[in-house]
């Protein structure tokens, strides 16, 4: 088995527990602002199958990662199961929409945050050197690039929502533009300047984080 593709099935499993946890935030929110609807649908967990997607969190990142890793890159594409709610239970119908849309985003920097933690503690216990964290490095990287790629005020993603109370879109015009999510997600996915807006914004962050903890990039 080649390194790449060692590297890259590490990541698809960092990917699968990030959709999780990203899931996972979502569905506590919605609850602590009303709720139940995630918890009553079996939601309120972090058991994976709850979380995911047969195409979007299995089947699609699994073939990328696999080509990818035949090409001698990586490559992660993929989403979770989206978590429903009913927006008549929150206490504050737009606030609580905006807070459970925003809540999956920063668990993913979070997430990144714990697994610098984690590095700097292996390094300084270990010895080992930056270089050596070169792969859980890229698992920081993937949760950011998560964050930020849900953050784009499009439908289905997390940006969409918080875009749409801001502009107050009807439940009706939202719902019936959410029926078209996954031709929305291609048309995203082929956008080039969509990619490389997410990527630099992910690496600016990045860079910031790991500053905290003594490292550089490329460096």
């Amino acid at each position: 088995m080649s390194y790449e593709l060692i590297h890259g099935l590490i990541l698809y499993l960092g990917f699968v527990a990030f959709v999780v946890l990203h899931e996972y935030a979502h569905a506590w929110t919605a609850v602590r602002c009303g709720d139940n609807t995630p918890r009553l649908q079996g939601r309120l967990t972090l058991d994976p199958i709850a979380h995911m997607d047969l195409i979007g969190t299995l089947i699609l990142p699994l073939a990328v990662t696999i080509l990818s890793a035949q090409g001698g890159g990586w490559m992660m594409l993929g989403w979770g199961r989206p978590v429903q709610v009913n927006l008549n239970n929150f206490r504050v119908r737009r606030r609580d929409d905006i807070l459970v849309s925003v809540a999956g985003p920063v668990m993913n920097i979070l997430t990144a945050i714990v697994v610098l933690i984690i590095m700097k503690i292996v390094q300084l216990t270990a010895g080992v050197s930056t270089s050596q964290l070169s792969t859980p490095l890229d698992l920081v990287r993937l949760s950011l690039f998560l964050c930020f790629f849900n953050l784009l005020p499009i439908p289905p993603l997390d940006g969409g929502h918080i875009a749409r109370n801001f502009i107050g879109m009807s439940d009706e015009t939202y719902a019936k533009m959410s029926q078209y999510s996954f031709i929305f997600l291609i048309l995203i996915i082929q956008v080039p300047f969509i990619g490389a807006f997410v990527s630099s914004i992910t690496g600016s962050a990045l860079a910031l984080l790991v500053m905290p903890f003594g490292w550089r990039l490329g460096g």
